[in-house]
């Protein structure tokens, strides 16, 4: 079983960005340019790669290899962007690696993409990247591909050493439980679950009563034997439910107009554990965007639009706009799911002034709302 944290300090240490690996600050698959950019990587690598694994590392300086972190990346629906621009799109497996000096909000991503013998290309243009286009890695760099092409497997051997010496033992899993209970969580309700005398699940949060049920708030769930992190959020609630083969997490948000909000459930996950050493991880969409009055919202759209575009001009908001900035993503989310298309892109353009503003709780609702349009559809847009 490999232990991801580890996998990705040996990758680090193998010199630098290689034909097999390559690493990034942050991944923005909210344009297009930052969805080119990382289709174009995935391509690369896989042609690159036809019986290995290869990886991209998420949250590491460029230059010096300092682990910064980036946010906790909730995106299972990523295949989805895959397969709707390459043609033979390999396999590709995005998860949340915790690591012990970053804040509790922040991890490292790791990108696996699977071997695929098959050669990978663009079916379809995007951003500057035309249809039929084939990229491949030379070194550390990504570079077209013009004619016929031949797959190798130069890397196998290396990525196999590496991969090896990425195991995990009884040690790393013992100390990641006691740091997960003692330390990072010793101020909060926390448990354990032991599956199948080989997983070991972790989770914390703060539990609260709602009409007899129980739900968590300021969860962390994580599989501790990989150091992966299942789930991470700050403010929606979840449900937690398990037993002897299976564990699952039920989210919820909190949507409403007017301080007037309702629990929705999001999305259901269930993780089933096998006697053969083997995990798998189900996904199931419940969410169905609650409808509003057309007149009201029509109303908060303008609002949010103008709140929006006095920030662009940098005018000084009164004590009442400055207070509707931690409403406006959310507003913004339900306008674009009641039919308001524009909705979507006008925040996204608002992203960087929101990112600044001195109450941090209005960029963290802008990454939930965010994060919740991806679980529901990939925009191919």
């Amino acid at each position: 079983m490999l232990n991801k944290r580890l996998l990705i300090k040996n990758l680090l240490a193998h010199n630098d960005e290689s034909s097999f690996y390559d690493k990034k600050r942050q991944l923005n698959l909210h344009t297009r340019e930052g969805k080119a950019k990382f289709l174009k990587h995935i391509c690369a690598l896989s042609n690159s790669n036809p019986t290995n694994n290869s990886y991209i590392v998420v949250g590491v300086e460029d230059h010096t290899n300092e682990i910064m972190g980036d946010d906790f990346f909730d995106d299972s629906r990523i295949q989805n962007l895959v397969n709707a621009y390459l043609e033979n799109p390999p396999q590709i497996q995005y998860e949340n690696i915790q690591f012990p000096n970053l804040p509790k909000d922040k991890v490292i991503g790791l990108v696996t993409i699977k071997p695929n013998e098959d050669i990978s290309y663009f079916k379809k243009g995007i951003h500057t990247i035309p249809a039929q286009s084939v990229f491949t890695r030379v070194g550390s760099n990504t570079h077209p591909i013009e004619g016929n092409f031949t797959k190798t497997n130069l890397n196998e051997e290396t990525v196999l050493s590496i991969e090896n010496n990425s195991r995990n033992s009884i040690e790393h899993t013992l100390d990641g439980v006691i740091d997960f209970l003692n330390n990072r969580h010793k101020d909060m309700q926390s448990n354990y679950k032991v599956y199948k005398e080989l997983f070991i699940v972790c989770w914390a949060g703060i539990p609260k009563k709602i009409k007899g049920n129980t739900f968590f708030s300021r969860v962390d769930i994580e599989l501790i034997n990989e150091q992966i992190k299942l789930f991470y959020s700050v403010l929606d609630d979840v449900t937690i439910e398990y037993n002897d083969d299976e564990f699952i997490i039920t989210e919820y948000v909190s949507l409403g107009l007017n301080d007037k909000t309702s629990f929705y459930p999001l999305e259901r996950v269930s993780i089933f554990f096998h006697d053969n050493g083997y995990y798998q991880i189900e996904r199931n969409m419940l969410f169905s965007p609650p409808e509003f009055n057309k007149r009201m919202l029509h109303h908060i759209y303008n609002s949010n639009v103008s709140l929006i575009r006095k920030m662009q001009k940098g005018l000084q908001l009164s004590d009442r706009e400055i207070k509707d900035l931690e409403h406006l993503s959310s507003n913004m989310m339900i306008c674009y799911l009641n039919g308001f298309d524009e909705a979507k892109n006008q925040l996204i353009e608002a992203k960087p002034l929101l990112k600044t503003a001195k109450n941090k709780m209005v960029y963290i609702s802008f990454k939930e709302a965010m994060r919740i349009l991806r679980k529901m559809k990939y925009d191919n847009n």
